[in-house]
């Protein structure tokens, strides 16, 4: 059987973009069951309520629901357990000292297949309050009427 190429996205997070400023990002394998990599396969995950801690040296995803296999056995796994994240140690030791001296949080983006391996896109972030939030959207909201007016400007 051939080697899986490219990039194939599972699940993301977009609830992220709109609560967090995201800063650094930083992509990050994961470590799983064989009835998880099946489920992930089929696109059954859901990234809306994780988070990332570091403790003790070593990276992890909590709360984030991987649904069970249909076809699993006894040897299921549980979905919301909590998963190791492997990254380098200078990663880890960055990841550490921007949330403990800074206030920041360690939240997943994305949860993709990599040439075959799962991996988790995860971004050092900083909650929005509301204003900044209202103030985004007024942002996006004016490109798309730039970009609308453009394009009826050019068709002329």
């Amino acid at each position: 059987m051939a080697k899986e190429q490219g990039h194939k996205l599972i699940a993301q997070n977009k609830k992220a973009r709109h609560d967090y400023f995201l800063h650094d990002t930083f992509e990050a394998g994961i470590v799983l069951t064989g009835t998880e990599v099946k489920s992930l396969r089929d696109g059954r995950a859901s990234l809306a309520d994780a988070y990332v801690t570091v403790d003790d040296g070593e990276v992890w995803l909590r709360n984030a629901n991987i649904s069970e296999y249909v076809y699993g056995t006894w040897t299921n796994h549980a979905p919301r357990r909590t998963r190791k994240l492997l990254l380098h140690r200078k990663q880890i030791t960055k990841l550490e000292r921007e949330t403990v001296a800074s206030g920041r949080t360690i939240v997943p983006l994305q949860l993709y297949f990599e040439d075959g391996y799962a991996k988790v896109l995860i971004a050092v972030a900083t909650g929005k309050r509301e204003w900044d939030k209202r103030q985004t959207i007024a942002a996006r909201d004016a490109d798309r009427e730039a970009q609308r007016a453009l394009r009826t400007r050019n068709k002329r």
